[in-house]
């Protein structure tokens, strides 16, 4: 069997956790993960093949092994151990910020300054910052977990496959909102808007088939947008809302992805990663896509976001109608991204990368 080490000592459990389930069962991958202590307290799974790790000891973990594959999870930190690293074995990078991926050292210095200074000048003088460059074009290959991505340099990783479940059918129309409650991320604004133009409507006998309907803001509110939460709660009578004010647990979560008829996505057109410009779907994925397969789900995005899968849907004019048509939607998820086929595309990618 060739041997794989996945590291992940950064940021990106979730993707970390996906590669460990598809992987679970290869019969041609013999896989090593290295995780930090806080990469392996969010993942579900024990074993051997689990390692704990940090900067200081991956260099020689990774050396009392001969690997056919490094795979870097994250480089968003810790760039002079990953440059090394991508100096001594054949590395790939799974990149979720490819503007950063590409940035010059002079937009590197200009951006220290603009934000979380502290922060920023320990990359610099303790981690390598100005090695970010170095860190990325000494790896072998960049991998996207969108297809829509990958372009030239940027290669896609089959990673997301559906998971089979029978969806409990109800009366309800669930319309679940995955990720952090944040204004910076998600139109929160926009989605209050719509619930209260639905309460209104409701009470004034406009939208009755209304009734049954629940938003679930699934991830952490706080601050600002824990509050508007809390008072639009307390302004609603026909229309039922859910969110949480600590960190969602990946069971709950769980619960809550198999219960949804629809997700919600109201992605900002643009985000930021070290005060760097990146662009949702065009520089930068989503994880909402990765949910909307995992979990065989349609998913309304922003008329601006471009999408060639069939179950991603532009958002219409009318929303609650088109969540209502959505709830019985109906699309083979089991034969675009089944367990089966996924893992032998991906591992047909990965015996494509040892061989360059």
């Amino acid at each position: 069997m060739k041997k794989i080490a996945y590291i992940e000592i950064d940021t990106h459990a979730e993707i970390a956790q996906d590669f460990m389930d598809l992987m679970q069962e290869s019969t041609e991958f013999d896989v090593s993960y290295y995780f930090s202590e806080k990469i392996k307290n969010q993942v579900l799974g024990n074993g051997k093949n689990i390692h704990i790790s940090d900067s200081s000891m991956i260099l020689d973990q990774l050396s009392t092994e001969k690997y056919d594959l490094v795979i870097i999870g994250t480089v968003h930190r810790y760039f002079n151990t990953f440059l090394a690293i991508s100096e001594q074995h054949n590395t790939s990078i799974i990149v979720h910020n490819i503007n950063f991926s590409k940035i010059s050292k002079s937009d590197l210095i200009i951006n220290i300054f603009k934000n979380d200074l502290m922060f920023r000048l320990k990359l610099w003088l303790k981690e390598g910052l100005f090695c970010t460059t170095k860190a990325y074009k000494n790896a072998k290959n960049y991998l996207v977990l969108d297809q829509e991505l990958a372009d030239g340099r940027y290669k896609f990783l089959p990673l997301f496959y559906t998971k089979n479940f029978k969806k409990v059918s109800s009366d309800v129309l669930t319309i679940v909102v995955p990720g952090g409650v944040s204004q910076k991320r998600r139109d929160y604004d926009k989605i209050i808007k719509e619930i209260n133009d639905l309460e209104i409507k409701i009470k004034n006998g406009l939208c009755l088939r209304t009734k049954l309907i629940e938003f679930v803001f699934l991830g952490k509110a706080k601050g600002n947008e824990l509050k508007k939460m809390v008072e639009l709660e307390r302004s609603l009578e026909n229309v039922k809302i859910q969110y949480f004010s600590e960190r969602v647990s990946a069971s709950v979560f769980d619960e809550w992805m198999r219960k949804a008829d629809v997700l919600w996505c109201p992605i900002q057109e643009e985000a930021e990663f070290f005060s760097n410009r990146e662009i949702y779907g065009k520089t930068k994925m989503t994880g909402n896509l990765g949910d909307a397969i995992k979990y065989g789900k349609p998913a309304v995005f922003p008329k601006n976001y471009s999408s060639k899968l069939e179950f991603i849907m532009p958002e219409e004019e009318n929303l609650i109608e088109q969540f209502l048509k959505l709830k019985n939607f109906q699309y083979n998820f089991q034969k675009d991204f089944g367990r089966e086929k996924i893992q032998k595309d991906a591992e047909v990618f990965l015996n494509q990368l040892m061989a360059i």
